[in-house]
């Protein structure tokens, strides 16, 4: 090659690299386990003077390949019928997909190589039983978030930071129809008369979809994924998220049917506590839950889950987790747990724990315990009991035994920050003594925080009251 490139006159070396980006095939996307491998060689590039600047016709490349993908997806969708396609077995609709794209191919004249047949094969399969292009996301026990932001930006979380995604929609429509299939399998819809939907995928992901005329840059679909894996106290401590010595103290207030709330705030990880805290509710008990889309996956075997449903679009048939609560106080439960407080479902709640509903769990959405009590203070006026302040204070005093604290630090590490016992009124003052927090050191950057969980030496004070149903462990 070196000989014949000196050989070559110069005006004829000028056009030689046009056709360089059309012959060389885009690489597909490469799936989410290895975002992270490409994004610092990106990031890295520019610092190097000798890199050179984007070749124009890599645009053109781009282009080109999203126009076959279209035509491609456009033929295979009149020829399939999707409900058709999602009773059918997966290996059946693989090998019929397989074998359309080599005739569209050959009937549309694409020129694509083996390797982007199979790679779009794959991607129109996904589109059919799936969620299309992010479908290897939900897979991907990495990723805890995926956020969809129109058409040609998709971010994820993964292990507590935010990053791009390489993988992209073809077109805003390419977005949309993927979340009118997302509603339409829950029952619901999106459109310009409701552009805004809460859904789940089959694997309990939570879903939120929101399109025209209320995005203006697109239709956004943020996913809450479903994690598969089973936390319990135990793993969590050795996972740093807290000491084995709060670990312990959580096991011992589950034992003494303590009502607990977890406070945090948006991604902090209250339902991975709240699933390692169920843990630890005896097999015996009848449980129920209620949530606005089921994500807690008890281990128990007499579990009674309920769920909220919007109303319909003609503005009927709407339940609320307030409804569900006052249902729920009918069924003879032993426990409740609600998925997260926001509104007047707050006062049923501490009225189920305040009349023998003992051993109740709670997430609600604050930053430190002190604003956690504020909050439920705020959500109990939000039920128009017409109450006065000291009252509530005296009902939340009564009711609410333990607050966890949980945080998702400037690392993207989940840590419990603190528990606090609360003990009582004084003076129509909530009083409360924290038994464990989280301290920080010096030296602690934006990716790495140094602490450790340090107990406050106060003995608490259900440990006097109930410790004939502990173990012999008790200190």
């Amino acid at each position: 090659m070196l000989p014949r490139r000196k050989t070559v006159p110069t005006p004829a070396a000028k056009p030689s690299p046009a056709p360089t980006p059309a012959m060389t095939p885009p690489t597909p996307a490469a799936p989410a386990a290895n975002d992270h491998v490409s994004r610092p060689a990106r990031a890295a590039a520019p610092v190097h003077a000798t890199t050179p600047k984007p070749v124009p016709g890599a645009a053109v490349v781009a282009t080109e390949n999203a126009s076959q993908r279209r035509v491609i997806r456009d033929e295979l969708f009149a020829q399939i019928d999707p409900l058709k396609a999602a009773a059918m077995p997966r290996n059946t609709l693989q090998s019929q997909i397989d074998a359309l794209i080599r005739r569209i191919c050959d009937e549309q004249r694409l020129q694509l190589s083996a390797q982007e047949e199979l790679h779009i094969s794959r991607q129109m399969l996904d589109e059919m039983v799936g969620v299309g292009p992010i479908e290897p996301l939900l897979h991907d026990d990495s990723v805890n978030d995926i956020l969809v932001n129109g058409a040609g930006q998709i971010f994820i979380e993964r292990y507590g930071k935010l990053e791009k995604s390489s993988i992209t929609f073809i077109d805003e429509e390419h977005v949309f129809n993927t979340a009118q299939r997302i509603a339409a399998r829950v029952g619901r819809r999106i459109d310009e008369a409701n552009p805004m939907v809460d859904a789940r995928l089959p694997d309990g992901s939570r879903v939120n979809v929101i399109t025209h005329p209320l995005a203006l840059g697109g239709t956004t679909i943020s996913i809450r994924k479903f994690m598969r894996r089973d936390l319990s106290l135990e793993s969590l401590a050795q996972r740093g998220a807290m000491s084995m010595d709060m670990a312990v103290l959580l096991r011992r207030a589950m034992e003494a049917r303590l009502n607990i709330i977890v406070s945090g705030g948006t991604g902090a990880g209250k339902t991975t506590l709240l699933n390692a805290l169920s843990q630890k509710i005896s097999p015996l008990e009848r449980i129920i839950t209620i949530e606005d889309a089921a994500e807690l996956q008890l281990q128990q075997e007499h579990v009674v889950t309920l769920e909220t449903r919007p109303e319909s679009a003609e503005g009927t048939g709407r339940v609320d987790q307030r409804d569900l609560m006052k249902n729920a106080l009918r069924m003879r439960p032993d426990r409740i747990i609600l998925g997260e407080v926001r509104g007047g479902e707050c006062f049923d709640m501490l009225q189920a724990m305040n009349t023998g509903h003992d051993g109740s769990l709670c997430t609600v959405h604050a930053n430190t315990p002190r604003d956690a009590l504020m909050r439920l203070e705020n959500m109990v006026m939000m039920a128009n009991m017409q109450l006065p302040l000291p009252a509530i204070r005296r009902q939340i005093a009564s009711a609410v035994d333990l607050i966890v604290q949980i945080e998702r630090m400037r690392d993207g590490g989940r840590r419990v920050a603190s528990i606090v016992e609360v003990c009582g009124m004084e003076e129509e003052v909530i009083q409360t003594q924290e038994l464990f927090a989280f301290r920080s050191r010096p030296g602690s950057t934006s990716t790495q925080v140094l602490g450790e969980h340090i107990g406050s030496g106060l003995r608490p004070n259900f440990y006097t009251d109930k410790s004939h149903l502990f173990d012999q462990d008790i200190a």
